[in-house]
């Protein structure tokens, strides 16, 4: 492993030289921060991450705060996260929230001990009134990443509301009258535009329809309890459903096995998230898919661009969805 010193004597520089061109402390001349880039490889010179550190009070690191990690969903936004990061020259320090407040408080307290450069947050419930602007005020960098929140930084989540209408319309549209909607976790502003989409859908309906909404709390053992109890009375059962994440969309399926209705003859059902075998097998579920790649690339760059000195106006994003329109619905294409 190369030192500093066999740098300086490849490149035929000064060792301060190499150190500027590792820091970014002064400008160097192209041609020369090429010869010691070069020297480095030659001779197998890592970075002391903990001495650049102390140098630029910079650890070239972001941290990341997100829930549910076993969720397919929030496994590839994660993938996707560190691998733009990588390539833009971070490493990730990553931790779980599990959407609890005081585990977030403590989570953000580790990161901010880490002296991460910056922050991407999937905000817990609650998070706005209490963790998040002690994030702002100590001057850390942060983009909130999958759900927006009423405080000043750079945001980047998908559309919520209007595919959500779309997948409630297409089934008032297939003549259903009596629907209900499976929640996840109250507190989070993805759930509270999902309902929005899904009430906006039923008002501009041409007929009544009669509607219940059940809590799945954004899991699926939630969602199987919530389906069993709802469908307990059997004679005046919803004829649809709509679930509004990919977790409950699992547990909605076992319940609705085990209690032997058939999807999609005896209750139709769309999905909010796509899963990488939903298409596979039967019923092939009709649903929203999120531009994971494209979130996690964005808040990314939005992150390390303020890090590195942007100071633009701030950004409130949405990434795009695509509608997979299927059979689960009833639909025979």
């Amino acid at each position: 492993m190369g030192k500093m010193a066999d740098v300086a004597r490849e490149a035929g520089v000064s060792i301060t030289t190499v150190s500027h061109v590792l820091n970014e402390t002064r400008t160097v001349s192209p041609s020369t921060r090429q010869r010691v880039l070069t020297a480095m490889d030659t001779t197998h010179f890592r970075r002391n991450a903990l001495a650049t550190a102390l140098v630029t009070s910079r650890t070239h690191s972001i941290g990341l705060s997100i829930s549910a990690l076993r969720n397919p969903y929030f496994a590839n936004l994660v993938h996707s996260i560190e691998k733009r990061a990588s390539t833009r020259g971070y490493s990730l320090v990553m931790g779980d929230s599990h959407d609890d407040e005081q585990c977030e408080e403590a989570l953000l307290g580790t990161l901010l001990d880490r002296q991460v450069d910056g922050m991407i947050i999937a905000p817990a419930p609650n998070s706005e009134s209490s963790n998040l602007p002690h994030v702002i005020n100590d001057g850390t960098p942060m983009v909130l990443i999958d759900r927006h929140a009423d405080v000043d930084c750079d945001q980047v989540a998908p559309d919520n509301v209007e595919p959500t209408r779309l997948i409630t319309s297409h089934l008032i549209d297939l003549g259903h009258t009596y629907i209900a909607a499976v929640t996840g976790l109250p507190g989070i502003q993805s759930t509270i535009e999902r309902v929005q989409g899904f009430e906006s859908a039923i008002s501009n309906a041409d007929f009544p329809v009669k509607t219940t909404m059940i809590e799945g709390n954004s899991k699926a053992k939630g969602a199987y309890r919530a389906v069993r109890e709802l469908f307990h009375d059997m004679e005046s059962r919803p004829t649809a459903l709509v679930v509004l994440n990919n977790a409950m969309t699992i547990g909605c399926m076992h319940a609705l096995r085990d209690l032997g209705l058939k999807v999609p003859n005896e209750v139709a059902l769309v999905c909010y998230d796509d899963f990488e075998w939903a298409d596979v097998f039967e019923p092939r579920l009709t649903a929203i898919e999120q531009d994971v790649k494209s979130m996690g690339r964005v808040a990314v760059d939005l992150l390390i661009d303020r890090i590195e000195g942007s100071e633009g106006p701030r950004q409130v994003l949405r990434t795009h969805t695509i509608y997979h329109h299927r059979n689960s619905c009833g639909c025979t294409n």
